[in-house]
């Protein structure tokens, strides 16, 4: 193309007067791209298998295969435990699914196609956080659904079954903070996949997956102090009964940390990554 035709081309475009990046367009923008990265990962087949499918089942094997015997050594419904636990695994198997897909854009210029395009630089983070948000809330819903047709009652009326919802909701977007921190910063998968690794030991070191008791003395401490199991136990007492106040603030403590410490690597490294 000679500098004739580039500057012909140039002519044809739109002029843009005034500042294309205003917090007046940001709340627009930000639902625009929340649209956008919900709509790809309902389309996209891992992120439905792992956010859905995968827990779905793994719920059902559970309460087939241990469901009656751990029902036996508790006195309780295996379910108060089985269900929370697998809500979780749900949403930590989607944030990894979309950290994925985050490094996918990252390595094919979309993130980079975006920073440059005349809408705010915050709205892409800001965009993430709400699907995030909108995926915890939807797939927490599809298990609970899940658990409900197995056994699995709320016991403890319409409040606490509301604040169920926020215990998976806020731990995810801990979650979440930490994951989009380690996708944006490493061009590899394996760290990624290492998170994962580290989820699933999680999962069978939970009380999600047995009682504390029934675990080894040596492995009762890193048991009920991890952050998954406070978040089921906090689950629990919504749900059966049961105390609740010392594992929900234990759960806020782990979520709003991780979302402290992480979230200005993840900023930092989101607009290092859109800039590549």
């Amino acid at each position: 193309m000679t500098t004739t035709d580039t500057r012909a081309a140039a002519a044809d475009l739109p002029i843009v007067r005034g500042r294309t990046e205003t917090w007046r367009l940001f709340l627009p923008q930000t639902v625009i791209q929340t649209r956008r990265l919900l709509l790809r990962w309902w389309r996209d087949p891992l992120t439905l298998v792992q956010s859905l499918v995968f827990p779905a089942l793994l719920l059902i094997v559970l309460n087939t295969v241990l469901g009656k015997q751990v029902s036996t050594f508790s006195g309780a419904s295996a379910l108060y435990g089985s269900v929370p636990m697998v809500a979780l695994v749900g949403v930590m198997s989607g944030s990894l699914a979309s950290a994925i897909t985050l490094g996918r854009e990252r390595d094919q210029g979309l993130l980079a196609r975006l920073w440059v395009l005349p809408v705010h630089r915050a709205s892409g983070l800001a965009s993430r956080i709400l699907a995030e948000g909108a995926r915890i809330l939807l797939c927490t819903t599809v298990l609970f659904a899940v658990g409900v047709l197995l056994g699995f009652r709320f016991e403890q009326g319409v409040l606490a079954g509301i604040a169920l919802f926020g215990v998976p909701l806020l731990y995810g977007l801990g979650f979440a903070t930490l994951v989009t921190a380690v996708a944006v910063f490493s061009a590899k998968a394996a760290l990624v996949e290492a998170v994962s690794l580290g989820s699933s030991i999680m999962m069978f070191f939970s009380t999600g997956f047995v009682p504390l008791t029934a675990y080894p003395r040596w492995a009762q401490p890193i048991v009920a102090h991890q952050p998954m199991t406070y978040a089921i136990d906090a689950m629990r007492g919504l749900s059966l009964g049961g105390p609740v106040r010392t594992a929900l603030l234990a759960t806020v403590a782990w979520s709003v940390g991780a979302i402290v410490v992480f979230a200005v690597p993840a900023a930092v490294g989101y607009r290092r990554a859109s800039r590549r």
